[in-house]
């Protein structure tokens, strides 16, 4: 709204004049304080504002000049010890807020508007959206975008990391999406994308440039801090999160990546193209697949490829997690190829285990057919270990075993009962019971228990070594005839 000159003259008049401050014109006036302040720039007179006093800072001034200039990102803290150490009287926090004032601040940089042709170049980068807690892991949920220069069509896809595999991944299904490829690929300086860089010397990720050789596009990075070379990008990004992810639900991974090709399909192809405003994103685009390069006949592949090492249990981790392996292959390394559904587990070029994939921690996700052959292998070892002990203590125990095992006897049990009365009996009684049971021709285990039995019932007499002193406590002593003393008796009568 224009002033009238009578208003100008009167703001004129009360700031030069009387002193007012501006606020003050403005409530009396009933106007906006900027658009009092405009009048009295515009007026040209010297503003009157309050008597600037001597601050305690200004003899160090030029110092912190000069230092600002040499180091322009050093710290109020360190400036303050700087200058306490030369005499500044006051506190840290006022210094803070007058050091604020003189610090040197960058000069504004203008940008060229970059415009590109159809079919030209795609702009790709990662988008952090957070986490997701997947039983008792907590993973990263990450946004792939790669999006059109020219059409600005967008492709958009979640995964649950930002590694080279899903990487790889994301370019895939952006090219199989689209049905062709754009002629260059614009990255950040990220690692799936530069390893080193050293000026305009740059090296790319090997793997990284197979996918350029298989799709025949010219993967290029932007200078370093200059984001602004792929602004369609951080701008889709930044789309993606107040357009569609801000209050989106969904139940899984899979359910937000559905939801999310519908938006990209629906919703975001139906804005205007900024090349075009006569036409929608999906329009622009259509006309722009015409551009693009043709597909290959096959697919990049992006299975994840892991070096891993069985120890004695038939278990190898790979992400966070333990798969089974049949027994046979433990203590060897061996190689994991993953994709999002599945792991496989190979030997050398064999698979010997296929898994679903699990995206929790610290689970064991097993075949029972597996565990159910690791089980039947240690109930024959232990069999084997009872057959070479009682072949070892009593060699005639083949002989039974070899005759029972014609007669259909189980051969586990057994061995069992034998051992039991090898530990009982000891060798030599066991050896001589079944000599016996075998010449009686009944090879089994009761046979051999009774002959024990009925040699315990009537034992061998036994040798005792005694002790010479109990020899002769024990010898047997025989009376001598007592005849004689009636004799003396009489030999005595007589003398009388």
């Amino acid at each position: 709204m224009a002033l009238s000159p009578e208003h100008e003259a009167q703001i004129l008049r009360y700031y030069h004049a009387e002193r007012w401050r501006i606020g003050t014109i403005a409530v009396q006036l009933g106007l906006h304080r900027d658009t009092v302040a405009r009048v009295l720039a515009q007026a040209g007179l010297p503003r009157h504002g309050p008597v600037q006093r001597a601050s305690a800072i200004d003899p160090y001034l030029p110092f912190l000049h000069e230092t600002l200039a040499q180091f322009p990102r050093l710290t109020a803290a360190r400036l303050y010890d700087m200058v306490r150490a030369r005499g500044y009287p006051g506190r840290p926090d006022h210094f803070r807020h007058l050091i604020a004032r003189h610090r040197p601040r960058p000069s504004a940089e203008a940008y060229l508007r970059l415009r590109t042709l159809p079919g030209e170049q795609a702009q790709v980068d990662w988008g952090h959206f957070g986490h997701l807690t997947i039983g008792r892991a907590r993973r990263p949920l990450m946004a792939f975008v790669m999006v059109l220069s020219w059409s600005r069509q967008i492709y958009l896809r979640f995964f649950l990391d930002a590694r080279m595999e899903n990487f790889l991944r994301g370019h895939v299904g952006a090219f199989e999406c689209w049905g062709a490829v754009p002629r260059i690929a614009l990255y950040d300086n990220l690692k799936s994308a530069v390893l080193e860089r050293c000026g305009n010397a740059i090296r790319f990720h090997p793997t990284l440039l197979a996918l350029a050789g298989h799709y025949r596009f010219e993967p290029r990075p932007v200078a370093v801090a200059r984001g602004n070379e792929k602004g369609r990008v951080e701008r889709a990004i930044r789309y993606v999160r107040e357009a569609f992810f801000a209050g989106c639900a969904f139940a899984d991974l899979d359910d937000l990546n559905a939801q999310a090709q519908a938006w990209c399909e629906g919703a975001a192809g139906a804005r205007r193209c900024p090349e075009d405003a006569s036409m929608t994103v999906t329009e622009a685009f259509a006309a722009e697949r015409e551009r693009l390069l043709a597909l290959p006949e096959a697919p990049f592949p992006t299975d994840e490829l892991r070096a891993v090492s069985a120890g004695k249990t038939p278990y190898v981790r790979f992400d966070l997690n333990d798969y089974s392996i049949p027994h046979t292959h433990v203590q060897r390394p061996l190689t994991v190829c993953a994709d999002p559904l599945r792991v496989r587990i190979l030997d050398g070029e064999d698979v010997i285990a296929t898994h679903a994939r699990s995206y929790d921690r610290r689970q064991q996700i097993e075949c029972a057919a597996h565990l159910e052959a690791l089980v039947a292998h240690k109930h024959a070892a232990r069999a084997h270990r009872a057959t070479d002990r009682l072949t070892a203590a009593v060699p005639a125990c083949q002989a039974l075993l070899a005759q029972a095992a014609e007669r259909g006897e189980p051969l586990g049990r057994t061995t069992r009962a034998l051992t039991d009365l090898l530990d009982r009996y000891g060798a030599g009684e066991l050896a001589v019971a079944v000599d016996e049971a075998l010449a009686r021709g009944v090879p089994h285990p009761n046979a051999v228990r009774l002959a024990l039995e009925r040699r315990r019932e009537a034992p061998p007499p036994l040798g005792v070594p005694l002790p010479a002193h109990l020899k002769t406590r024990d010898v047997t002593v025989r009376a001598h005839p007592l005849a004689g003393y009636d004799r003396l008796l009489e030999d005595d009568h007589d003398d009388a």
